[in-house]
């Protein structure tokens, strides 16, 4: 498809709003290829001064808790049965049995066959202002099938009760410049998150960072993603090397900064991939609140994508308790 073709896309408030006219494959692309190019140096430069910025002690509790809130606790294996999924769910909702003080995760992310076993252990402490059931869908975690089916997979883990979706964009499509061709399956993939009741589920939008190859296509594919109706822009799926990283996370931020400058509205950022410790992911809370306030430090506008960061946490949680570390056998092995 060449730019001058001027193909109508599917309907999205967002980007009717903001382009205005008839929303088609020109206007969409004369507006992703317009941003402003990045400054890699700056944003590298940024990112490193933001991570060196220490918190005191007495702040370091606060951020350790704030991390634990903030947990997608997440398993994406070919491996995973619904035992091992019950188990997660357990230590989602009670991640140090010795201490119950410990703040509950914010999810517990599966796929999609495994979202009914997750709903039943969750029980009560599931749902509206519960631990989330987040889902990965659209042919995770390489988006290679068909619209159809991409659909299929997201319909049938919002009706077996998955309250968030992660869905992954067609990178190939994205970096061949059909941004058209992304736009409409993340329109039509966030219509297929609604409900019988005529609610939605929650959509994250996976871009897959490290195959986008340069932080320009990464500033366009956050912009894409939050026009087609994305809740959540998500680094990566975590199975692709680089991860989240801090100037990519640093850049999605700055994006959804923009789009709140611009209309008011806050989009969720989730970094997954690659943070593993606490030491690590407080870095991501300070970059968060330099750079779109502590507003955005609450589950409905933040989350980490991970699975051993919270072993991590809860070592150093206790650490700060007791003075000294425990032992391996402290924490249970993911």
């Amino acid at each position: 498809m060449t730019i001058e073709q001027s193909v109508a896309l599917a309907p999205a408030e967002r980007a009717n709003q903001l382009i205005g006219g008839e929303l088609t494959e020109k206007s969409l692309k004369l507006h992703l290829d317009g941003l402003p190019g990045v400054d890699a140096v700056g944003l590298e430069a940024r990112a490193a001064d933001l991570g060196t910025r220490s918190i005191k002690t007495t702040s370091k509790a606060w951020a350790l808790d704030r991390i634990i809130g903030l947990i997608d606790l997440t398993t994406l294996e070919g491996a995973d049965t619904p035992g091992k999924v019950r188990s997660l769910v357990a230590k989602a909702m009670t991640p140090d049995p010795s201490d119950l003080t410990a703040p509950r995760v914010a999810a517990v992310c599966v796929y999609g066959d495994m979202v009914p076993y997750a709903a039943e252990a969750l029980g009560s402490a599931g749902g509206s202002g519960g631990i989330q059931v987040a889902a990965v869908a659209t042919a995770f975690p390489s988006g290679r099938a068909s619209l159809p089916v991409k659909l299929a997979d997201t319909k049938d883990a919002v009706g077996a009760g998955a309250d968030e979706i992660d869905m992954v964009i067609d990178r190939g499509a994205f970096l061949s410049g059909r941004y058209g061709v992304v736009f409409d399956q993340i329109v039509a993939v966030k219509e297929a998150c609604r409900r019988d009741d005529g609610s939605y589920a929650h959509l994250k939008v996976i871009l897959e960072t490290g195959e986008l190859t340069t932080y320009d296509n990464v500033r366009r594919a956050s912009w894409l993603a939050i026009l087609a109706g994305g809740d959540f822009i998500k680094t990566s799926t975590g199975k692709v090397a680089p991860a989240a990283t801090l100037p990519v996370t640093l850049l999605m931020l700055q994006v959804v900064n923009d789009w709140y400058r611009l209309t008011g509205e806050k989009i969720g950022v989730k970094p997954a991939g690659g943070i593993r410790t606490s030491k690590d992911a407080i870095k991501y809370l300070v970059t968060v609140a330099e750079t779109v306030g502590e507003d955005w430090l609450q589950p409905q506008l933040f989350r980490f994508g991970a699975s051993s960061l919270l072993n991590d946490v809860l070592l150093q949680r206790q650490k700060l308790t007791t003075g000294h570390y425990s032992g391996p056998d402290y924490v249970t092995v993911d």
